[in-house]
Formats: structure tokens, sequence, C-alpha cells
């Protein structure tokens, strides 16, 4: 009998963590021992390839995996990492700690706004063009370029069809974005495992642009940071400026200040949680075609279901059209004043 309730308790488990990952990923292991049953999650690493030159606008980084395979780190990398040791105890009750991706596309304290191309084949992370140059964001005094390791949760979409119930305003059409406030300054393409502690309703021209705030799972302080109020007590002053440079980051080229739901307050970790669900659902509608996805492009090589899963050999010509690795440009004026200058 004891025996059956184990394997009841672990069936539930798996089942919750691995409705984020429908397809391909059946990474879980398990191993009793005693009184109690442990359950891992087989952490992948992931490398990159830089093609083209930096800082120019033909400069891509693509994804692979460390047996060399080409992978879209929108669609291929999985949403959940790992459980961190999860514990199934006889009685009373089920302990568990879920760990995510996160892509890193710009490091704490750059300026150049790097971001995963969801409109290329492959997805790689490249720097946003607009008008024909390369976008930097500025120095928002007192701070120096992104004061986070900024990037996205992987196989999550906000849907531009889906308008939220709340906030009343739709998708922006990207992964859901996280803000990693660890100690550590990332690399771009760099895949982290981390905890979810809150998240903030940011509104960018009237469109929701969520933004997760997360900790690296290997930071000195994750274990002490379970929840936003955490995040508060321990790290005063962090979360205001935080809502300052997402409320003033794009005033200096020429736009409106952007607003926020729910007043400006962060939500806490288990509504940041079921916006992640979401997002993760509507992106299971988007890579099974289930819905229209525009100029997204969802080309893989891991989802099973999806109709727009593609060979290795076929990724792997992707990368091959790319323009071939050189060296780095000189920065842009328009970077330069980006680097150099305080502004507000």
């Amino acid at each position: 009998m004891k025996t059956l309730l184990l394997g009841s308790s672990f069936r539930r488990l798996a089942t919750f963590l691995d409705s984020s990952s429908p397809f391909c990923n059946k990474v879980f292991t398990q191993a009793a021992a005693g009184r109690r049953l442990y359950c891992f999650r087989k952490t992948m690493h992931y490398e990159t390839e830089q093609r083209g030159h930096p800082n120019s606008p033909d400069y891509r980084l693509y994804f692979k995996t460390a047996d060399g395979k080409y992978i879209s780190p929108f669609h291929d990398i999985p949403l959940i990492a790992e459980s961190e040791q999860v514990t199934i105890k006889m009685r009373p009750s089920l302990f568990f700690k879920v760990l995510y991706n996160m892509v890193v596309e710009v490091p704490r304290w750059s300026n150049a706004k790097m971001e995963i191309a969801t409109k290329e084949p492959l997805n790689p992370i490249k720097q946003d063009v607009k008008k024909g140059k390369l976008r930097y964001v500025a120095n928002i005094f007192p701070h120096k370029g992104y004061i986070w390791n900024y990037g996205a949760l992987p196989q999550t979409w906000e849907d531009p069809n889906h308008q939220d119930k709340e906030t009343i305003c739709c998708g922006d059409n990207d992964p859901i974005d996280v803000c990693d406030i660890g100690t550590q300054v990332c690399s771009p393409g760099q895949v982290i495992q981390v905890k979810v502690l809150g998240i903030l309703a940011m509104i960018d021209e009237g469109e929701m642009d969520w933004k997760v705030i997360a900790i690296n799972a290997q930071d000195p302080d994750a274990k002490k940071l379970s929840c936003i109020e955490d995040v508060r007590k321990s790290r005063p002053g962090h979360l205001e400026a935080t809502v300052d440079w997402f409320r003033k980051y794009k005033v200096p080229d020429g736009k409106p200040e952007n607003q926020f739901g729910f007043d400006g307050q962060f939500k806490d970790k288990d509504f940041a949680v079921e916006i992640i669900k979401s997002t993760h659902e509507h992106w299971k509608a988007l890579i099974q075609k289930q819905t229209n996805g525009g100029e997204i492009e969802c080309k893989n090589v891991s989802c099973c279901d999806s109709p727009f899963k593609c060979s290795h050999a076929d990724a792997t010509a992707v990368v091959q059209k790319a323009p071939a690795p050189g060296s780095a440009r000189p920065v842009s004026s328009e970077g330069k004043r980006a680097l150099t200058l305080d502004q507000l």
C-alpha cells in the first residue's frame, strides 16, 4: 500500500511538471531511498555560435546542443529546467521548487538591445535595428545600461490576439521577459536556471509586456529569496529602481513613459507562475499551428507534435546560409553616446 501511495504522489508531481513540456522533453529520473523519493530533471547544456560581425546588423548568435546540433532557443529549450531536490514524503504532503530556463539576451550593465529574433529561422539572438540603425538603450541616471541580466523564458509567447482580463491589453508578440536580479554578469546566449519571485505588468505602447522578476539559482542569495517580499526586504530600493527604469528607458528616444498595470505594484510568485503557464499555453497553440502566429518563425527540431518540426540537417542549412563569422565592427556614434552619456 505504501508503494502505491508513493507512486501516486510521483505521478501527480510528474504530471504537473511535465505539463510545461508536452513534446519530446521527457527527462525525469527517479530514485527511491527509504521513506523518501527524490526526483531530478536533467539540465541540458547549450552552446552558441557567432555568425556575422558584432556591432553590425548581420550579427547573429545561433544556439546548439553540447553535441553540436543546432536548435531554436525560442522553441527547443524547455521552459522548465529542473526541480531542485524534489522530496515526496510518505506523509503528509508534497514539496518541490521548480526552476525555469532563462535565455540571457542582454548582460547586466550593457546597452546594446539584443533580442531573440522571433521572425527568423531558428530564432538566433541579434541586435535590434530601427530605421536602419542598431538600437542601444541610454543610461538612465543613476543606472548604467540594463540594471539586471535581461532575457526571456523559452516556450512562452505573449499572444497579440489574447487580451489580458485585468489590464485589458493584448500581448506584445514576444516570449515573456525576465529580469535576473542575481549578482553574476551573464553573457548573451547564456542559458541559466532561475527561481521566479514575482512579476511586473508593464504596458508598452498599449501592449501587455510582462516582466518576470527572478534570480539565478546559482546566485549566493538564491536560497534567501523566495518571493517578491524577500527582495523588498533584503534589497531596499531594487524594485523601485526596476519600475523607474522601465518607465523611462524609451524617453531618450522621444517616446512617452511606459505605463503599468496594478498601479505599478509587483504581483507575487503565484501570480507570476500563472502568467507563465498562460503564455506557455499560447506558445503550444502557436507551435502546433492552432493559432495565427503571423510572421513568427516556428521552425524547431524537437517539438514532436509540431508541423514546423524540421531535421537537424535542415537546421544546419539555416546556419550555413548566415554570414561567416568576422571581427567586431566599431561601435556606432549612437552606441557610443549611449555608453558615455547619463540622460534624464
